[in-house]
Order: C-alpha cells, then sequence, then structure tokens
C-alpha cells in the first residue's frame, strides 16, 4: 500500500483548497509554498503578494470553514516564515522591546516585497489563532544554505567563484556591496526544523511562534573561509564593482548601534528550550563543504571544456 498519495490543486483559487481540505480531512496542514528568492519580488510584486500571503489566507480561512462546518476543532496548522519579517533594526535595546539577537516578540519592519508578504501571512496566522481559535503555528526561519543552494544566490555565487577560479575557468569576482551581514546556517539542520520541529510545535499543548536560528558572520568572512580553503587569497580575486542596489535593500537586520549577543542576530532559545532543536553544522562547516562541491563541479566542467577541444581539433563535426 502506498504511504504517500498527491493531490493537485490550485492555490489560486480558494475554492480549490476547501474542497482539497474537506475531501482529505487532515489533522495537520503544513504549508511550506514560498518564492523564496527576495530580488524578484521588487520585479513582480504582485505575483509574490499572491503566493506567500494570499496563498496563507485562503489556507486558513479553508480550514476556519472546514472546521466551522465540520467541528473537526483539533486540526492544527503550520506557517513556514522568514527572517526577512524583522528587517534592518535600529536601536540595540528598547525598554519594552529587546532588539538583539531577534526573538519572537522583535518588532516586524519587512523592507522587499517579499518581506511584506512574509509579513502579512505570519499576521494572518496569528489573527486565525486568536480571532477563530485556531491552533496554528509560525516558524520564523533566519538564512539557510547548502551545496544545493540555487546559483542565484550570493553564498552560492561565492563558492563557485572559488571552484572556478581553482580550476582556471575564470579570474576574478565581483561583488556589488562587501558590507553585508547574514545568519548562515546549514539548511540540513534547518530542514530537520521544517520537518521535525514543525511536527513538534503542532505537538504542544499551545500553538505557538518559534524563531529558528543559528549565528550570524560577515560576508568578508564567507570570503575569507572559502577561498582560503581552496587556497586562494581574497583579496587579490574578489574586487568591488557598483550595480545599483535594490530599492530598500537590507545588508544586515543589525542597526548601526547594534551590539552582537553570543554572534546571533536570531535568538532561537524558545526552539531549543521547548522542541530541543539546536544546529549541529557550524559555519565554516558548511563553508567548506558548499567549496567541497563546486570545486568539483568546476573540475567536470573543465573536463568538460578540454573534451570539447580535443573533438574539435579531431576535426569531427
Amino acid at each position: 500500500m502506498a504511504r504517500m498519495k498527491l493531490h493537485y490543486a490550485d492555490l489560486t483559487d480558494a475554492s480549490s483548497i476547501r474542497h482539497l481540505i474537506d475531501t482529505i480531512s487532515p489533522d495537520e496542514i503544513y504549508n511550506l509554498d514560498d518564492q523564496s528568492d527576495v530580488a524578484p519580488s521588487f520585479e513582480i510584486p504582485d505575483y509574490i503578494v499572491d503566493v506567500v500571503a494570499t496563498v496563507a489566507l485562503r489556507l486558513l480561512e479553508a480550514v476556519r470553514s472546514h472546521v466551522s462546518a465540520t467541528g473537526r476543532s483539533h486540526i492544527r496548522y503550520c506557517q513556514a516564515g522568514s527572517s526577512e519579517i524583522f528587517g534592518p533594526q535600529e536601536y540595540e535595546y528598547w525598554l519594552w522591546n529587546p532588539q538583539t539577537p531577534l526573538s519572537e516578540t522583535s518588532l516586524f519592519n519587512p523592507r522587499s516585497p517579499y518581506a511584506v508578504s512574509k509579513c502579512t501571512a505570519h499576521r494572518y496566522a496569528v489573527h486565525y489563532r486568536e480571532a477563530h481559535g485556531l491552533f496554528v503555528c509560525n516558524g520564523i526561519l533566519f538564512n539557510h544554505e547548502s551545496p544545493r543552494r540555487g546559483e542565484n544566490f550570493l553564498s552560492r555565487k561565492i563558492t563557485r567563484a572559488v571552484g572556478r577560479i581553482k580550476m582556471g575557468l575564470q579570474s576574478k569576482f565581483f561583488l556589488k556591496n562587501l558590507d553585508g551581514i547574514q545568519e548562515w546556517g546549514f539548511a540540513g539542520d534547518h530542514m530537520e526544523a521544517i520537518h521535525i520541529l514543525t511536527w513538534m510545535m503542532l505537538q504542544q499543548e499551545k500553538p505557538d511562534d518559534y524563531v529558528i536560528a543559528t549565528e550570524w558572520h560577515a560576508l568578508v568572512d564567507f570570503l575569507e573561509v572559502a577561498f582560503k580553503y581552496a587556497g586562494l587569497n581574497p583579496f587579490d580575486l574578489v574586487e568591488f564593482k557598483y550595480v545599483g542596489l535594490k530599492p530598500a535593500e537590507v545588508d544586515s537586520m543589525k542597526g548601526d548601534t547594534t551590539v552582537e549577543v553570543d554572534n546571533k542576530t536570531g535568538d532561537a532559545s524558545k526552539a531549543e528550550k521547548v522542541l530541543g532543536w539546536k544546529p549541529k553544522v557550524g559555519f565554516e562547516e558548511l563553508v567548506k563543504m558548499m567549496v567541497d562541491k563546486d570545486i568539483e563541479l568546476a573540475k567536470r566542467e573543465k573536463e568538460k571544456v578540454l573534451d570539447d577541444a580535443a573533438y574539435i581539433d579531431d576535426g569531427v563535426g
């Protein structure tokens, strides 16, 4: 017997979602729907709002309607959120709201259409929890990376460049901004958080929200570890090339006056205490893992270039 059955629905159609929930009658619902690259949200904001914020609203309303019609009030819902909702924080400490590291009670200051959409989805979840009594949890995930990271993300651009420079396929790496600060968590740890911790969130007595975070490092730290691990000098091979920033682009969630606490921008102590979660892979191990993968990829690229050159030199084709 199949352990999994896939169902099809149109997430842009509220009636399709409601029909699916009525058909399946689930006990738990996990909304992992996303468009995770922030940059395109400046170009297609209406699409981002629909797939991130409005989809969450349709799902929550479908759950509310289903519970109201069937009395199945035990249904539990988990919303996967993003640390982008916090945006840059201007002060180290406000008397009524500590800002560093960022926790479940920190202020939201979204600075991109993607961040605004994630913030809206988060607020929808809280609203349905408080106004309609649904068991709804938010997981607020900070940035996470792995060797499978898309090549349109900065971390992967760096490690791809390291591999290609190492193999003699390119000579320089250009950056538009050297000042960024980011959380660099291992995606495997976060996937454990998504697959296991989101389930654990829904097993608690009361619904709540949880930050999932690791530790922050400056962009120059990532560059230095990646290049030096490959035996390269980043100061000789990395150049700044201004190409213009996106409107209100966020390079750091930490304001100028913010003081770091244990190298963290995100405070995952609640997830650790309540759910027992701790990251297993450290920053340097993560970077080296990504570099190893992209050096191997660059080796295959170089072999293909040499094979193609030999194919042409033989006069074939």
